[in-house]
């Protein structure tokens, strides 16, 4: 049996209890005694109104304690500005890190590192909890040593290059949000096996501010024949080699990146260091680490990944090749699998939302498993082919609840139910699963991963 080590994550309770004016005015009649005041009347205004937080139902005296008490870091000096020279996260956050999904690999170089949406705010990804899918594990490059060759078949190239990794740093860079996401993504939902989270079930797939040079511009830069490119055919430079075949359709956007950066700094090695491609919009394989090679042509180059793998099994048996957007897609990453609701009351259920196509437009949010829908608040800017946030607040009382989320892209798609894309897709794919999800809460406020029958 598989050995799911991921903790239970318990909720973080929201400072829903702020001070009045009324109340603030009359800490000078006596701070110690009215901070006392404040949290019994506090606590006992919640229970009696409904709206519990997840310390309501507690006694006050470890609150008391920790307020009225100053604490070691409030009468002793802290550690040099300098030390570590390069920031880390709070030790006590030490349980917020990418894992591997046990038995997904016999190799660990070939495995998966699943992102923990469940503890992530905002859109961006940090650089050490972007997901990793790695055909041969990752490596240390030196950029010194690292080229990008841009070449292609008679007649397409009139100057074919090799660019050094300074080179490409000295052409006008630009700087975009967006996602990457594995084709593999919710692989194991068509099946049915609810794995226990978020983290296993949505992980591979991450946001991040990338920073390089459009391939059209290095393209232009070797007087590539753009009429005459049908398709590119990029290569990695890692132990496998990876390959993919990339329409030149989208290279034409000035959307696909060769990128150095990442979130303000350099790529990390495992996300692609010293240059990845950037296809926004497309499974995550297409996006190639370690970038090499560029290589024009005039039709599909049939790469081992996208004639053999990375292909669809469709109901009549056929393998659907070259299949490589990914569709409109959302998640509700709190309450989610393996967390607890510690008490009734209210919560602000939160996730994300991104679409291949393009921009998301509206995202909605069900309590009763797709019976009623409510419209959610999406944080703003909403991006291009990036990760939008969504949140939405909901007052649990204490009965089951199924939590859903549904996402509506700029294009007019609409997020399928399973049932929907198992009409067209049937139940043997592996790939490009972005059903529906459903979390049940339960009476005793453990949250869990299920399918509905009518979903």
């Amino acid at each position: 049996m598989s050995d799911y080590s991921n903790k239970p994550g318990r909720l973080r309770p929201a400072p829903e209890n702020f001070l009045s004016a009324q109340q603030i005015q009359q800490v000078q009649a006596g701070r110690r005694d009215f901070l006392r005041r404040a949290f019994a009347s506090a606590s006992a205004a919640m229970v009696a109104g409904g709206a519990v937080n997840a310390y309501a139902d507690e006694a006050t005296a470890q609150d008391e304690k920790i307020i009225l008490n100053k604490p070691d870091w409030g009468t002793t000096l802290g550690r040099p500005v300098d030390e570590p020279p390069y920031g880390m996260p709070s030790k006590y956050e030490a349980n917020l890190v990418r894992r591997i999904s046990p038995g997904l690999a016999a190799v660990k170089q070939a495995n998966v590192a699943f992102a923990p949406l469940q503890g992530m705010f905002g859109i961006v990804t940090p650089s050490g909890l972007h997901f990793n899918r790695s055909h041969q594990g990752w490596y240390e490059i030196d950029p010194s040593q690292h080229r990008l060759m841009i070449m292609g078949e008679p007649g397409l190239v009139a100057h074919p290059k090799v660019y050094s990794v300074g080179d490409i740093m000295r052409m006008q860079p630009v700087s975009r949000f967006h996602f990457i996401e594995c084709g593999a993504n919710s692989a194991m939902e068509w099946a049915n096996v609810a794995v226990p989270t978020v983290q296993y079930t949505h992980g591979m797939v991450s946001c991040s501010e990338y920073t390089g040079v459009p391939l059209l511009h290095l393209l232009q830069d070797c007087g590539a024949n753009l009429k005459g490119v049908r398709f590119i055919l990029a290569e990695g430079a890692d132990g496998s080699h990876e390959t993919r075949t990339i329409p030149m359709s989208l290279v034409l956007s000035g959307e696909v990146l060769v990128a150095y950066g990442q979130n303000g700094e350099m790529l990390r090695p495992e996300n692609g260091y010293p240059l990845r491609l950037v296809v926004p919009g497309v499974e995550g394989v297409s996006n190639i680490k370690y970038l090499r090679r560029i290589k024009l042509g005039t039709e599909p180059f049939g790469a081992k990944d996208e004639v053999l793998g990375y292909v669809d099994l469709m109901p009549d048996g056929k393998l659907r090749q070259y299949t490589s957007l990914m569709e409109c897609k959302s998640v509700i990453t709190s309450p989610s699998g393996g967390q607890v609701l510690l008490d009734k009351g209210l919560y602000n259920v939160t996730g994300l939302a991104w679409s291949g196509r393009g921009r998301i437009k509206r995202v909605d949010v069900s309590f009763d498993g797709g019976v009623n829908w409510h419209r959610a608040r999406i944080e703003g800017p909403v991006q291009n082919k990036a990760l939008t946030r969504f949140n939405i607040p909901w007052v649990w009382n204490g009965r089951s609840a199924f939590l859903q989320s549904r996402a509506v892209d700029e294009t007019g798609y609409v997020q399928p139910t399973y049932e929907q894309l198992r009409k067209v897709r049937g139940t043997r794919s592996v790939y490009h699963n972005n059903a529906i999800q459903t979390w049940q809460v339960e009476e005793t406020g453990d949250v869990r991963n299920v399918q509905l029958a009518h979903s």
